[in-house]
């Protein structure tokens, strides 16, 4: 299915190592509150620059995922249902310490509670924005199996964005994605997140390079459209280890700049296309 052969990563994918003040200030806010982030977990390539930015997207749930996708670093297996009860405020009172007007709040899965950890995305969301009234709080879910009761707990909270990553087009989504996911499942998890409040935007992405071939991109991209997603975000898959899917392709800045106007083209209202781009990647940039 995937060809094997390492591909040299090319220049403009080049990033510098996580330094600077701004990076160590949020790396001990973190670690004394107990919290992760996806940048670490999932080894964003953009985590110095976001960080120096005072830029943060929180991870919730713990540091353990119920499902394994062969593109994702995220450490997989079962958390016997720990759940950390005192986070939501701990998550509030860290971005409170940041001072950030913006914040992007993602998680593992967690198939192993029986509300898939709905209610305590919820009581994130509604700590933050009762001690932080100015932020707005984006939420980058899990597709709670699709259930629309679980979803309304999330919308109910009154988030600023929902958003949900198809991750690859529908033909290499069973070989990419755990096998609990579904190409259809998240654009219907798109879909309801919009019926349920047509005043919240929505939000979805996925990677280019794991050897889907561009009509096929074409069709993902009117599907979002057909789902009423509002934002698309495109970037360029990178294998965190040797273990995970390897690339199949590098696509030149060029390219993603094509793939933008054709998300545009097809009548999506913002599309963010490059290299390094990732879901939550300046995320409050597109709104201001």
């Amino acid at each position: 299915m995937f060809k094997r052969d390492y591909l040299k990563k090319p220049d403009w994918l080049k990033v510098s190592i996580p330094s600077g003040d701004e990076y160590k200030s949020i790396y001990r806010i973190l670690q004394k509150n107990n919290l992760s982030t996806v940048c670490q977990e999932a080894r964003c390539p953009n985590i110095s620059e976001c960080w120096r930015q005072k830029s943060a997207t929180v991870m919730i749930l713990g540091k353990i995922c119920t499902r394994s996708c062969r593109f994702c670093a995220v450490k997989t297996g079962d958390p016997n249902g720990l759940l950390d009860t005192n986070e939501p405020r701990h998550v509030a009172e860290v971005i409170n310490a940041l001072g950030l007007k913006y914040v992007v709040i993602t998680s593992v899965d967690r198939d192993d509670l029986e509300d898939l950890g709905s209610h305590h995305y919820a009581e994130t969301i509604r700590a933050i924005t009762e001690t932080n009234s100015d932020t707005k709080v984006e939420v980058l879910i899990p597709d709670f199996n699709g259930r629309k009761e679980f979803l309304e707990k999330i919308v109910s909270a009154k988030p600023f964005v929902v958003g949900h990553n198809v991750e690859t087009v529908r033909r290499l989504t069973p070989y990419i994605r755990d096998r609990r996911c579904g190409y259809d499942q998240s654009l219907d998890v798109l879909r309801k997140s919009k019926e349920l409040d047509g005043q919240i935007l929505t939000k979805s992405g996925f990677m280019v390079g794991l050897g889907e071939e561009r009509n096929e991109i074409n069709e993902t991209l009117q599907d979002l459209k057909d789902a009423g997603v509002d934002v698309v975000t495109i970037g360029q898959y990178l294998q965190p280890t040797i273990k995970h899917v390897p690339v199949q392709t590098y696509y030149a800045p060029d390219e993603f700049d094509q793939l933008e106007q054709a998300g545009k083209n097809i009548g999506i209202k913002h599309v963010i296309s490059g290299p390094l781009v990732r879901s939550s990647y300046h995320a409050a940039d597109i709104f201001e």
